[in-house]
């Protein structure tokens, strides 16, 4: 059954409403720690072949291009893009940023590994090193009242001076979490991410090691929207939600005087 034009520019319409809310929701996390930006991707739909280029036009000849109409557009995907964003220093001992590629392990309610990028840590009321949610780092790590003077390596090697002592004593090393295919990863919110299939199992290692990042204290990473382009796309996705809406006048307008002359 052939597609109406209506029905092509409603698709377009759509994809672009779309569209629009991937970059409100970027803008909407310009200031939030460790944020990734998606990028909306297109597809077109399905064509409708009225005739196929080769067949035959006569019993000597072949059409040399055929007559393929297509149906519109769809949202294909949605993609994270990992670049990483500025570190910006704030003096705060528990404030960690990866310098390059991997994730920050949490314990999640249920038992599920969450991933982040996100290392605005805090101390529990048991000295345990959580998020602001309060979700435990793992592996786990405990800061013993009172201690002062709290260090963490570029590898991840926490250590503290405690009571009772002069020199620093090592806590435990915060480990690092690398995927084949970061992409893969399940957004959950909160600065979350949880594994996939499609991610492939998580490989911990000591920051630093195998292609991870160092891990920087006192520092956070922040969001790597850029506002410049995230308002051009909007102005192009508006103006091309504009162009659609133009379509679907014009077709009615061509259909009313149809039915008028008909």
């Amino acid at each position: 059954m052939p597609t109406s034009a209506l029905h092509v520019a409603r698709t377009g319409l759509e994809a672009q409403d779309t569209r629009m809310r991937v970059i409100a929701n970027n803008l909407a996390n310009v200031g939030t720690t460790g944020f990734k930006r998606d990028r909306a991707s297109f597809a077109t739909l399905a064509y409708q072949d009225a005739r196929v280029a080769g067949q035959q036009s006569s019993s000597e000849s072949t059409y040399a291009t055929g007559l393929n109409l297509g149906t519109g557009v769809s949202i294909q995907a949605t993609a994270r893009i990992d670049t990483q964003g500025s570190l910006e220093s704030t003096g705060n001992a528990l404030d960690l940023a990866l310098d390059g590629d991997g994730f920050f392990q949490v314990q999640l309610p249920g038992g599920q590994l969450g991933y982040t990028r996100a290392g605005n840590f805090t101390r529990s009321a048991e000295g345990n090193l959580v998020t602001s949610q309060g979700f435990a780092v793992q592996p786990p790590i405990t800061i013993p009242e009172g201690a002062t003077s709290i260090a963490v390596a570029e590898d991840g090697t926490v250590s503290a001076v405690v009571s009772g002592a002069t020199e620093p004593t090592q806590l435990g090393q915060i480990t690092v979490a690398s995927f084949a295919n970061p992409g893969g990863l399940q957004a959950r919110g909160d600065n979350f991410l949880t594994e996939t299939a499609a991610s492939g199992a998580a490989q911990i290692g000591p920051a630093g090691d195998a292609g991870r990042g160092h891990v920087k204290q006192g520092f956070l990473e922040s969001s790597n929207v850029n506002v410049v382009q995230e308002l051009v796309d909007m102005i192009e996705c508006q103006r091309a939600y504009e162009v659609n809406s133009k379509m679907v006048s014009a077709v009615d307008e061509m259909l009313k005087n149809a039915n008028q002359t008909l």
